[in-house]
Order: C-alpha cells, then sequence, then structure tokens
C-alpha cells in the first residue's frame, strides 16, 4: 500500500492534492460575514438581469476571488413559473472557478446542484423566481442561498476577546464561564437566562386538570375537618357493603298500593330461563350454572347474559378474538359521562320501587360512547358496566401524560430560575 505524504520541499504538489488538503481547513462558502455584501445576488427591478457582488469564497478547497459587481442575464420567461439558480462553479478541467446561471424547468423546482467528489461542484448563492410572462426580476424574486465560512470557535476572557469578529463568530468566556456570540454590535449570551417576566405567549392563568393529591403533601391543611351538611354520591363511597339484607318486617295488606283486586292464573311457560339441572355446552365457552355456591376448586369466571338469555363466562384470550385492532377514546367523552341516582319503577313483580341505585343513562351515553350501550328490539336498553374500565383506561393514560409533561416544565423553571 503506497503512502503519499506532501506538500514538501522540492516537490510536485498537484491542484487535486491542494484541494484535498484546503477542503479540510474550511468548508465551501463564501469568506466574509453574513452581514457583509460579499458575492450577494441583487436584482434591478428593471431587466431580467441581475447583479453579483465582489467577494472571496472558498469552492470544494479552491479559491475564487471577484474584484467587481458582475452581471448575469436570466433567461426570458414562459407561460409558466420556473426557478433558477445563480451557483459559482468549479471546474477542475478548465482550472477555474466562474459565475453561472442554472435554469430551472417550467412550472418545477430549482436545479439541483452538482456536488461530484473531483469533478463539478456548484455552490449556490441565490434562488431567482421566474414569474410567468414577467419582463424583469425584482428583488422580491430573489432568494438568498449564500453559505459562509470562516468562523471558528475561540476561547477568551473579557479583556481579550475579539474587538471586531465576523457576524456570528463564537466562543468560550472564562469570566462568565459561558459560550458567547457576536451579534453584530455586542457579544450576547449563546443560551439566555430566562425568567417568567420574559417569557413571551404565556397563559395567563392554567386550569387544573382532573388530578389527585396525597393527603401528607397538602401544606397548610387544618388539624380537624368538622364535617358540614353535605350529599356524597354513592359511587364515591367506599368500603359500601354490596347488598343490604332486610330486616325482620312485615306489611299489612291494606298498606299495599295498586295491587289488583284479583290474581287470576293464566296459562303460560318460560322458556330461555334457567330451570333447575340445565346446563349449556361447555364446548361453545359458556356454562349455565344455577342453584350453585361459591365453593370448590377450579378458575371462576365473570358471567355474560346472551340475547336468547343463555349464561357464558367472559372470557379475554386472544385465542377468541380475531381482527384485533386499536380503538380511539376520547378521555373527555368519558369525563363527560354524569353519574346518577334514581329509584327503579315498579312493575308487576315488584310493585314496590326500588330507592337510590346508582349509575349512568343510557341514552346520555350513547351520544358519546355507544359501544357502552346495549339495545333490545331496536331501543336503547342496557350499560356495558364491565367496559367502563376499558373506557377509563385513556383518561388515567392522558392524566399521567399531563402530570410529566407538567412535572418537566416545573423542572425546567426551576432550573433557568
Amino acid at each position: 500500500m503506497a503512502i503519499t505524504s506532501y506538500p514538501f520541499d522540492s516537490q510536485t504538489v498537484t491542484e487535486t492534492q491542494f484541494s484535498q488538503l484546503f477542503r479540510e481547513f474550511a468548508d465551501s462558502g463564501v469568506a466574509a460575514s453574513a452581514a457583509s455584501s460579499s458575492f450577494n445576488v441583487s436584482a434591478d427591478g428593471a431587466t431580467m438581469t441581475v447583479k453579483v457582488q465582489p467577494g472571496f469564497a472558498v469552492v470544494r478547497g479552491h479559491a475564487v476571488l471577484s474584484t467587481a459587481v458582475e452581471t448575469l442575464t436570466i433567461a426570458a420567461a414562459g407561460t409558466s413559473a420556473r426557478h433558477d439558480r445563480v451557483v459559482l462553479r468549479l471546474d477542475p478541467a478548465a482550472n477555474q472557478i466562474a459565475l453561472a446561471v442554472l435554469q430551472g424547468a417550467t412550472g418545477g423546482a430549482a436545479p439541483v446542484l452538482t456536488q461530484t467528489e473531483t469533478g463539478i461542484y456548484e455552490l449556490s448563492l441565490a434562488t431567482i423566481t421566474v414569474g410567468a410572462n414577467i419582463t424583469a426580476i425584482t428583488s422580491a424574486s430573489v432568494s438568498k442561498e449564500r453559505a459562509f465560512v470562516g468562523n471558528s470557535v475561540g476561547t477568551w476572557i473579557n479583556a481579550t476577546r475579539p474587538t471586531a469578529p465576523r457576524l456570528g463568530k463564537l466562543g468560550y468566556n472564562y469570566d462568565s464561564d459561558s459560550f458567547e456570540f457576536w451579534d453584530g454590535s455586542t457579544w450576547a449570551p449563546l443560551v439566555s437566562s430566562v425568567s417568567w417576566s420574559s417569557l413571551t405567549g404565556k397563559p395567563a392563568t392554567f386550569p387544573a386538570s382532573v388530578h389527585a393529591h396525597d393527603w401528607a403533601e397538602i401544606t397548610n391543611r387544618p388539624a380537624s375537618l368538622p364535617p358540614a351538611a353535605h350529599k356524597h354520591p354513592w359511587g364515591d363511597i367506599t368500603g359500601a357493603p354490596s347488598t343490604y339484607p332486610p330486616a325482620t318486617h312485615s306489611h299489612s295488606w291494606s298498606s299495599i298500593t295498586s295491587k289488583p283486586s284479583t290474581f287470576p292464573p293464566s296459562s303460560h311457560s318460560h322458556s330461555g330461563y334457567l330451570e333447575a339441572g340445565d346446563t349449556i355446552a361447555w364446548a361453545n365457552g359458556s356454562k349455565q350454572p344455577h342453584n350453585n355456591s361459591a365453593s370448590g376448586s377450579g378458575t371462576w369466571y365473570a358471567v355474560w347474559v346472551e340475547g336468547n338469555g343463555r349464561f357464558c363466562r367472559n372470557t379475554s384470550s386472544i385465542r377468541f378474538k380475531e381482527n384485533v385492532r386499536d380503538i380511539e377514546i376520547r378521555p373527555r367523552d368519558v369525563l363527560s359521562l354524569r353519574p346518577v341516582i334514581y329509584d327503579r319503577k315498579a312493575t308487576e313483580e315488584r310493585p314496590d320501587p326500588r330507592k337510590n341505585e346508582v349509575g349512568l343513562i343510557a341514552e346520555e351515553v350513547e351520544q358519546t360512547l355507544p359501544w357502552l350501550v346495549n339495545y333490545l328490539d331496536g331501543q336503547v336498553d342496557g350499560l356495558r358496566y364491565d367496559l367502563l374500565g376499558v373506557a377509563l383506561l385513556p383518561v388515567v393514560q392522558d392524566q399521567a401524560a399531563r402530570i410529566e409533561r407538567l412535572e418537566a416544565q416545573i423542572e425546567e423553571l426551576a432550573r433557568a430560575a
């Protein structure tokens, strides 16, 4: 494997070698401050020409120096708009870097730059928008695309930092222990300090989202909380009994209202109801429990009642499912649900209304979460309360995400302060 080193005395060094060496010292670009006019492209607004100011640039390790304003002609406009490019083109075969105009396709974007490793290399200075049927290039048609080189990162103290650097000069100041840059008139910190008063676009208030606090986290809480007259929804009560066995009591026949005067029996039958000893085939994922106490070994399941009155176990394994896909549940739809307490109407079999039942109104739930609603004979009938836990998951996930974002913002503000 050959090893080549250069440049040394009495040694021939090619332009390819010099180009390869110099491109490691500087990227391609205009060697001037970003605020300067070096190789700036402008239009006079009266003709189909643009002017390019004098300047010095480095293109792929080669240098180019222009000492006078150059005028470039833009090709005549067509019936549709196009985009041209003004470039510095390096042509090693011609031993030159020259200004050129790349004409774009009608109705298309600006031409793609040619940037090869050892051949033609084009450095864009500006894009020219050539409108349909125009006869002059205006300043609004010229979009600057100059890249700049020559700024390096320095290290200094206040007394030794540069006094007239290029725009964007970056350095580390040992006195302030921070990075700073030249903004054209003064040295400004690279990272500005942020205070609440300096923030723009901040909200005037922060409406609280649904959340909870541990009692131990609350400051200035009272030592005791004398109860005032108030009510609690049934859903807020913990440790409530699941049933209320009635105490021994009796009702006199005269105290019963709306009772029929007679009870003539009629011929009838029952179907779809469980009778003692009835069973349903286990192969379809269901069994028909009847008069069975919760004892013995084995797995116990939640029970569904099918539309035909049959009981079946509630299964969740993927082997019973197909066409599985995500469901979008909006937290605000869940939070809009209205828990209510109500009395259930009396029936012929149960003449006394059931008092103080707790739940939701199915017609209200149907407006936002119709998949929780059961229908019978085309009418809203009941709710899948067993699926409310699924509906609550996105609410909890949304609240967790909000808490994490708020904690992150608080930590960021605390660090900035």
